[in-house]
């Protein structure tokens, strides 16, 4: 009987929110990158050489087709699109995947991923896109110069993210329509480079991202940090042998976000139990003061919990007084 008054309340709070995100998305919208024309891809057999010389190729394969984006946004008048996107095909940048379309789709590396031990791959939360790509990589530059050079970073942002300000943001739906997407990419990584120990990074809406990717995963670790939850209740619901790890910023705005899931008869609202809770049952780490964007800043406490749990080490100061 006690769970009723709180249901009641999630279910009000999160159908304000719900609400006023609806009224926002028109003013928010027609700010979103997906306006901006790229042409397709060209398509890649996937990758089955891990050397130095089919790396190479890909890498170059997209980094052609970055420069076309470049130009096709310089055509439509999105000069900053397209200095981004310049920036991005420089000869030091190593796309494993690339697609302009629809606000970007990418997969880029940091570091030697032909000789990697140990992968990490980032994904990403909400508003991450080609207009915001600049602070996704600054994250994964920072995590790859905390670890050793026989790790490799991988930034996957292989799924429109929702806006931080919209309905779908409140919903598993966008987690749902990219976890396969998410599954696939592991598992090319995982047969290209079999004896590496790769971890999954994933930070506030990516963290529903890889829950529904979690089940039968084989992967080391799954690392939820930032997270609104991960669409279920607890880390045994994941289903998948890798240790499950939780961490959040003593400043992150999402600790007042409401946990829990209820599912209506036209969408599912709420993104599950809180992954630092008690009842979660994940590995808590220490993740510092530091706000909701504040994981992967150089020389914090979260970021150097992260490189250590990344390199197969327990992270220091392991508890829920972070």
């Amino acid at each position: 009987m006690a769970s009723r008054p709180r249901s009641g309340r999630l279910l009000r709070t999160l159908l304000a929110a719900l609400v006023a995100a609806s009224v926002a998305v028109p003013v928010s919208g027609a700010a979103r990158p997906a306006a901006v024309p790229a042409p397709a891809p060209v398509a890649l057999a996937p990758l089955r050489d891990a050397g130095p010389g089919a790396l190479a190729e890909r890498y170059a394969v997209n980094r052609a087709g970055i420069r076309a984006a470049a130009r096709m946004a310089d055509g439509h008048g999105d000069r900053e699109r397209a200095r981004a996107l310049r920036r991005m095909a420089g000869p030091a940048r190593q796309f494993l995947s690339f697609d302009g379309r629809g606000g970007g789709r990418t997969a880029e590396v940091f570091g030697d991923l032909a000789r990697a031990e140990r992968i990490a791959v980032l994904v990403p939360g909400s508003d991450t896109n080609l207009d915001t790509y600049a602070r996704f990589q600054a994250g994964a530059t920072a995590l790859r110069r905390t670890l050793d050079d026989r790790s490799a970073v991988i930034a996957w942002l292989g799924y429109e993210t929702p806006g931080t300000v919209s309905p779908e943001v409140l919903t598993p739906g966008r987690a749902a329509s990219a976890a396969p997407q998410l599954r696939s990419f592991l598992g090319e990584m995982a047969a290209l480079r079999p004896s590496a120990r790769i971890s999954v990074l994933c930070h506030s809406y990516g963290s529903v991202v890889c829950g529904r990717a979690a089940p039968g995963l084989e992967v080391a670790d799954l690392v939820l940090y930032g997270s609104p939850g991960a669409g279920v209740g607890s880390a045994a619901a994941l289903h998948t042998r890798a240790t499950i790890w939780a961490g959040r910023g003593a400043g992150d705005w999402i600790a007042q976000v409401p946990h829990g899931q209820l599912d209506l008869p036209f969408t599912t609202l709420g993104l599950g139990a809180d992954p630092v809770s008690d009842a979660f049952g994940a590995r808590v780490f220490a993740a510092g003061t530091g706000g909701h964007s504040d994981y992967l800043r150089p020389g914090s406490v979260a970021l150097r919990n992260i490189a250590r749990i990344v390199s197969g080490r327990a992270p220091s100061g392991e508890g829920r007084d972070a």
